[in-house]
């Protein structure tokens, strides 16, 4: 079982991001998210983390697969990544300061344009989350701080090193 969760909350073509204020991924725009606590449910987590995190009572997300890293000798770590969509006429007010960063609504466009160098590495996989029904490992392999690979697994296909 992974320690972290992480959710795109999706309202029309916007998402709402977390521009963070503590390691890891500090000043960079991501989803909400955060660490599953003992006798917690992954799906548990992440509905407590948007709602200690945003206000936001999601009445359900969509599971959408796992992200993990390592280096290219061993996996370090992992996350369970999630979808909640949100009606187009939901009212949110952003940006809003909170204890774990700022939240402000982006669009979709902006956080995956190609020259958005303030976002955590969500260009990697973002798209396929929110566009695909599917399930898949997003496994990145570093070599210190830099991303040399991101290989995709479905994970229906995919059995994972123990």
């Amino acid at each position: 079982m992974f320690k972290y969760t992480i959710c795109f909350i999706r309202r029309g073509d916007e998402l709402l991001m977390l521009n963070r204020e503590k390691s890891i991924w500090m000043g960079r725009w991501n989803g909400v998210g955060g660490k599953v606590e003992s006798g917690e449910t992954p799906t548990e987590c992440i509905l407590r983390e948007v709602k200690e995190e945003t206000g936001i009572s999601l009445p359900f997300v969509h599971y959408k697969g796992t992200v993990t890293w390592g280096d290219k000798s061993q996996y370090s770590g992992g996350m369970y990544a999630y979808v909640a969509e949100l009606p187009s006429d939901y009212t949110f007010q952003t940006p809003v300061k909170t204890e774990e960063g700022i939240l402000d609504w982006k669009k979709v466009d902006w956080v995956l344009h190609p020259e958005n160098s303030g976002i955590a590495n969500l260009n990697y996989y973002l798209l396929r989350l929110l566009e695909e029904e599917n399930t898949y490992e997003y496994r990145f392999i570093y070599e210190g701080d830099d991303v040399i690979a991101c290989n995709v697994f479905p994970l229906e296909e995919y059995v994972p090193i123990s």
